[in-house]
Parts: structure tokens; sequence; C-alpha cells
């Protein structure tokens, strides 16, 4: 109560702070249009810092009063709005938001025929469940996808991946999205094609260069040009992550974590108050335990055997056809074993078996996403009445490995016989089972399940081929020809629907509308600031001041205002707004290189990582739970940094 007290008076502060702000901005601008820009923009930085609302809640806020100024336009003081009400909603259209819809929709695709989930698993094979290994390969991956494709997609394709690693980890999806995330936008600093601002640059270079005299021509910037600046850069954000990650990144679990919902162990404590946990244990050469059969065993140890890999190979015996009563158990067979600790020590101490700290080799099978606990009743009728489990092959013939029965208010767990007892009319069997194999279960008349908070994923193998086929023609098309990137995206997003990737239902449902706008209600208020010259304003008020300093200075506030600028407006406008004005500084300063000035706007246009206005920044939001301020806290460092890297590099490269 006091905490929520003393956080609401914390925001009637800050407004009184920032409303003194904006009346004097207003002051002191030259015009009434962009005094009341200004207040806008000052508003709106205010309500994404304090959440006084949600963020999409702002946006839309903002948008609807651009549109009003047209209404109240004489009241206020202007010949017409600061925005045509033509132009208001113009963002739901723009290239950016419907490439964010694209690669969505390709990412669910992707994810929907298992692609997704062998990335996952290749991931945490490498790095196991440790934060600190999964981070740099996860944000190295991306940095380097991104350096050849649009930030935004590399990201949108990781989600399913980070979210995949996330449920078989252990490790909530809060604390690896956001590094993910900033890699994509880092990486796209790696090459000339890597952000929209790099690849427009040496289009204004060649501009600028029709006003120039021939002595000062600027030369364009090759593919490669900027590589040792762009991949110091992506270093710098895995390095921070790893070695500052638990101070910055949200630890408590995100809405996303929350629905994983079927733990093994927690599962069993409350409602059975049966403690049993998932173990992977290997059985080394030598072990006793080479050459028994599951029959031997499991009962005699109060354990099961839910899953086994023998040998060296990949494959995994798991449900119907699985493992079963007369498996046996060879030398390096790997085991997937639920028990209580206990009883899974005093098994491996018996035989000699190494236990796993973490599961490695089970990640993806034995995932909450993919495998858990279930509740299976008996229904009068059922032909399993009258028939054990043993009877039956349960476990093989099912996919039902059974650990505990409660009948008539009795539960009895797996060290009790249960395999051995007839099944009566009323029996609820506990098991563990894949979620493929319940879905099975549920439409099979001899049970009742009574577990229906379980992920009901369809997964589409055999529609691999179309995905990636189609995946190849939209990054190809963004590669290799000048169509627009939103068109490149949307051609790969509807060959998945009208190929059967996905339904268009699913493709609906993977766009995260939240996201689309926030991105296009923000657009008419980064129109507002470029077209009321609100950001020039700003750029020369800024420029008076280090005009007379030395070249590194007025080169790094240029980078300070090419960052400031990309928060409030697209990076694609901060760059064709600054460069020009870079180029016009540099040529006036004596030693100072008018194309390093345009490169540096460029790059600066990528350190937009404080609030949550770019495209990959509002993209991971939502999926994480992350707030505003999470990225005011891990982004604020992360944009200092930015900045020192970028000028030591610039400066030791050109």
């Amino acid at each position: 109560m006091k905490n929520g007290i003393m956080a609401e008076k914390k925001k009637i502060i800050a407004g009184i702070v920032f409303l003194g702000l904006a009346l004097y901005m207003a002051s002191v601008v030259p015009s009434v249009e962009m005094a009341w820009v200004m207040g806008l923009l000052v508003l709106t930085i205010y309500l994404f810092a304090f959440e006084v609302v949600d963020v999409d809640v702002t946006a839309i806020s903002i948008m609807v009063l651009l549109g009003l100024s047209t209404l109240f336009a004489p009241v206020m003081g202007l010949k017409e709005g600061l925005v045509s009400t033509d132009l208001i909603f113009q963002g739901f259209s723009s290239n950016a938001v419907m490439s964010i819809i694209a690669v969505m929709i390709i990412g669910a695709g992707l994810d929907k025929t298992g692609i997704m989930s062998k990335v996952a698993a290749f991931i945490l094979n490498a790095g196991g469940t440790s934060e600190k290994r999964i981070i740099p390969i996860v944000s190295s991956t991306v940095g380097i996808i991104s350096s050849f494709m649009q930030n935004v997609g590399a990201a949108a394709l990781f989600i399913p991946v980070v979210s995949r690693i996330s449920a078989r980890s252990g490790l909530p999806m809060s604390r690896l999205l956001m590094p993910m995330g900033f890699c994509a936008i880092l990486g796209g600093t790696v090459t000339m094609v890597g952000s929209s601002p790099l690849i427009l640059l040496n289009d204004l270079i060649l501009t600028s260069n029709h006003a120039l005299p021939e002595a000062q021509q600027m030369q364009t910037w090759g593919l490669f040009s900027v590589t040792p600046v762009g991949l110091a850069l992506v270093f710098t954000g895995i390095i921070y992550f790893v070695i500052a990650g638990r101070f910055v990144l949200p630890t408590e679990s995100s809405k996303a974590d929350a629905s994983k919902a079927t733990n093994t162990m927690e599962y069993f404590q409350n409602i059975y108050g049966i403690d049993y946990a998932m173990f992977e244990i290997v059985v080394p050469p030598g072990s006793p335990l080479i050459g028994h059969i599951l029959n031997d065993i499991e009962q005699k140890e109060h354990i099961r055997i839910i899953a086994a890999i023998k040998g060296n190979t990949k494959d995994v015996a798991i449900g119907p056809n699985g493992v079963a009563r007369d498996y046996t158990i060879e030398a390096n067979t790997i085991l997937g074993v639920l028990g209580s600790e206990n009883y899974i020590q005093a098994f491996a101490n018996k035989y000699d078996l190494d236990i796993k700290d973490d599961l490695e080799y089970f990640a993806e099978s034995l995932s909450a996403s993919r495998s858990g606990v279930a509740e299976v009743v008996i229904p009068p009728g059922s032909q399993l009445i009258g028939k054990s489990a043993r009877d039956v092959w349960l476990r093989k013939t099912y996919g039902l490995a059974m650990v505990a029965l409660h009948r008539e208010g009795e539960t009895m767990s797996a060290g009790e016989g249960i395999r051995d007892l007839p099944f009566q009319a009323g029996d609820t069997l506990v098991v563990h089972t894949l979620w493929t194999n319940l879905d099975r279960i549920a439409k099979d008349k001899n049970f009742v399940v009574v577990t229906t908070e379980y992920p009901h994923e369809e997964i589409r193998p055999h529609k691999v081929g179309w995905a990636a086929l189609f995946f190849a023609i939209a990054l190809s098309m963004v590669l290799f020809t000048d169509l627009k990137l939103s068109v490149a995206l949307l051609t790969g997003a509807i060959g998945m629907v009208l190929s059967g990737v996905l339904k268009i239902d699913e493709a609906y449902e993977a766009v995260s509308w939240k996201t689309v706008f926030l991105l296009a209600s923000l657009i008419p208020l980064g129109l507002a600031v470029e077209t009321s010259g609100t950001a020039g304003w700003i750029a020369e008020q800024t420029l008076k001041v280090v005009g007379d300093m030395p070249v590194w200075v007025i080169q790094a506030s240029i980078a300070v205002l090419a960052t400031f600028f990309t928060l409030v407006m697209s990076n694609v406008g901060a760059t064709v707004l600054l460069v020009p004005l870079a180029v016009n500084i540099a040529l006036g300063v004596e030693g100072a290189d008018p194309a390093v000035f345009a490169l540096t706007v460029a790059i600066a246009t990528s350190n937009s990582f404080l609030i949550p206005t770019h495209q990959v920044n509002a993209l991971i939001m939502g999926p994480a739970g992350y707030r505003v301020p999470d990225f005011m806290r891990a982004g604020g460092i992360m944009t200092i940094l930015f900045l020192i890297v970028m000028m030591v590099m610039m400066s030791l490269v050109f």
C-alpha cells in the first residue's frame, strides 16, 4: 500500500517537473507550432518513462491528440493541424509496420514446422541451461544474421527460439530477449546493408556531392567499411549482458514464463504430495545396470523411466513404441528418469550411474512445452476395466507412463505395484506423457482426459519444405532486389498461409497487435517533429554550443544528437535530417572528414535502447513482459557504451 502511494507521489512530482520543462521549452522555441510539438514530445517521454498508462495507449493517445489539433487549430493559434488528418493513420500502412507484421507471421510459420525447436535444441546442447553461455550464443547468432537482413526480421525469427530455450532451461524470457534484441540492433551496424540508415547513407552522400565542388567530393562506403565498428559494438553488447545482466535485467518471471503450466515436481507436490522430479542419468561402461531390462528395476527402485537414448545416437525413445518394460539397458545409454531425489540418488549409487546437473539430451523432448504430468480417468464402459497397466502395455501402447494411481481417496505411487492392479471405473491415473499423445488419448473412448491446461500445439513437420522455401524467397528478395522490405516479407508470409504452413487464424494470432499499434501510432509524432522544424531547431541549438570545440567533440555531439532523434522519430527520418547538417558542419571544421561525419549519423541512429520506440524493442516488449523502466535501466548503460565504443573505433579505423 505504501509503495503504491509513493509511486503515485513520484508520478505527480515528475509530472510537475515535466510540465515545467514543457512550458520552458515552449517559451524558447521560435514558433507556436514548435511549442505545441515540443509539449507533446515532453508529454510522450513522461508517459513512457512513468507508465501512467500502457505504452500502446500512450502512443494512440498522442496520435489522437495530433489528429484533434486540426479541429482546435484556431484555438491553439495554428493555421492548420500539427499533422494533416490525411496522414495521421499512414503509420498503419508504413513499410516498417507491415514488415513487422510479416516477420511475425514468418517466424510463427517456421516455428510451426519445428525448425525453431531444432535450433533451440542445438543452442541448449551447446550452452546447457547457463544464462552466461546461452546469452552469447543466441546474441552473437542474431547479431551476425541481422548484419545481412533487417534487424527486426532477425529478432522476430529468434523470438520462438528464445521462447523454446526459456521453456526448456527454466530461464525467464525476460533474461534472454533483451540481450537478443539489443544485439539484433547492434548487428545492423556490421555491414552497409544491415540497417535502413546505412543502406540510405550512400544515396545521401551522392546527393550532397551535387552541391559540393570537385575537391570536396565524398567517396561512398563499401559493404564492409563499417564492419570493424559494428563487430566491436556487437561484442560490447554481449560482454555487457554477460557481466552486468544479473544487475540490469528483470529478475521476475514474465507473463510468458507464467504460462509454463505443467511443472512436474510442482504438480506432484501440490496435488498428490509426491515429491517427484525429472533427472537425466548416464549409464557408463562397467555399470552393473548394463543388461538389465526396465521390468527388473523400476518397481524395486521406486522410479519411472520416461525416455532413453542408446549409446551415442540422437534418437530419443519416448512415447508409443518408445521405452517399455522389456527395454534393455546398454553401456552409454542415457535415461530420462522420474522419481524422488532420494530414490534417484540411491539408484545411481547402487549401479554406479552419473546424474547430470541439468537436462541436456532431453532438454527438448522432456521440456514443459512438449511433455508433462496429466490426469487420466478410466470411465465406465472402458475396455481397460479389469486389465492392468502391465496387461495393456500402457507405456508402450499409449505413451502413458503411470507414476501414481488415485482410487477411492487414496493415492498409490509407482513403487507400490500399481502397474499390476486391474483398472476400475473411476480410477485416476497420474501419468507422464507427451502432449501430442494426450491430444490423441483425448479422442480414445477408453480414457477421459482431465488435464486441459497444456500446450495444444499442432506441429507440422511435413510442411518444413514449404516454410523453408518461402522464407528463402523472402530473404532473397530482401538481399538481392530493390523491392520494398514489406512487400518482400509479406510474400513469404502469405506463401506460408497459401501452402498450409499456417492457417489464416494462426497468422492473425501470431501478430502482436500491441506492437503494431505502438509503432504505427508513434509515426505521426515523428512526422510532426520533422515537418514543424522542431528537429532542425534542436540540432541548430546543439551545434551552437559545440561549434568551436575539437573535431572529436563535435563528432560526438552529432552522435548524441542522432541518438536523441532516433528515440523520438524514425531512424531513417533522423538520418535524412542530420546527414546534410553533419556534412556542412564537417566542411566548416578544419581536419573533419564530411563522409565520416555522415557515417557517424548513420551508425548512431542504431543507438536506440533507452525506450521501446525502436521496432526491435517494441517487438520483444510483449513476449518478455518488459516495462519501460526495464529498458531505461538496461538501455541507459548500453546507450553510453555504444557512444564510447563507436567514437573510439571510428577514431582508430577512420
